[in-house]
């Protein structure tokens, strides 16, 4: 006689819909994708915060229906016509259909709390948020409007760097967006603020992003010019821990502030008051 009966009906699988659950990168926990999205895409556990599209940033930052998009039909072309596994024009057009977007940023302008700015936001999810010559071209675009409508500029960079797609056409865009940002502080009374989100890298980091007036960046944000890798490989030594992470750069001076996303917003506007000089801006 049998001690033990199996239960037929208890040995059905329970069918668990994809999707529903996210491991974080950060603390490795399985978390309920829906909690992640009601926290604005950070980790409830560990604070952690995920890669946000170009688009939700917008909506987080900008005050409801007042971004108004510019320069929207600026995109690559291929200079070089250049080929690695694919042709470039093949990833550019494989990239536009996986992210739905034209470029790595968006321009335009919008209020933040009641202050017109001109915002320029990159996106990771297109091409590693790479800056080729239509990336420059739309900063470039970007800080000569703030100039001429006399509004503060505000970039978020989430960049791997220059596009080695347009070899020289990008890396020319270093000393051009660099020089559109001089042109602003030397001749307008125009806040710039730099918000850094995970990953900032490359000529990205070494042009536009560490100039702001005020350096924002998002929790444990990795932020660098190369990679840690390669650097303990030139030098010979073992990176501390929290090396090229937001909070490592606030510790040594090269950044101004550490802010939550949920911060984001508030902390902005309160810079925008302080930092707009009445009767110039």
């Amino acid at each position: 006689m049998a001690w033990f009966k199996k239960d037929k009906r208890s040995s059905k699988k329970v069918k668990i819909p994809e999707g529903l659950w996210v491991k974080c990168e950060g603390c490795k926990e399985i978390v309920y994708r829906k909690e992640i999205e009601r926290n604005l895409r950070v980790c409830p556990k560990c604070n952690y915060h995920f890669r946000i599209n170009a688009w939700e940033r917008i909506s987080l930052l900008a005050d409801e229906g007042s971004f108004e998009e510019a320069d929207a039909d600026i995109t690559s072309a291929d200079p070089l016509r250049f080929k690695d596994s694919v042709p470039y024009k093949d990833r550019l057009r494989s990239n536009e259909e996986k992210c739905g977007l034209k470029e790595a940023a968006i321009a335009g302008t919008a209020s933040i709390g009641g202050y017109r700015a001109s915002l320029l936001i990159m996106d990771f999810s297109f091409m590693g948020g790479s800056m080729g010559s239509a990336v420059g071209e739309k900063i470039f675009r970007a800080a000569e409007r703030a100039m001429e409508q006399k509004i503060p500029f505000i970039t978020v960079s989430s960049s791997g760097g220059a596009r080695m797609q347009e070899g020289i056409f990008s890396l020319m865009q270093m000393a051009r967006v660099s020089a559109a940002i001089g042109r602003l502080k030397n001749n307008h009374a125009i806040p710039y603020i730099s918000i850094l989100a995970d990953p900032t890298f490359g000529g990205v980091t070494a042009s536009f992003a560490m100039l702001g007036d005020v350096i924002i960046a998002e929790p444990r944000s990795l932020i660098g010019f190369a990679g840690p890798r390669v650097i303990e490989q030139t030098i010979k030594q073992q990176l501390p821990d929290n090396f090229q992470r937001a909070e490592f750069l606030l510790e040594h001076g090269l950044i101004d502030m550490v802010v939550h996303r949920k911060e984001m917003k508030t902390v902005l506007t309160r810079l925008l008051g302080h930092l707009i000089v009445p009767n110039e801006i």
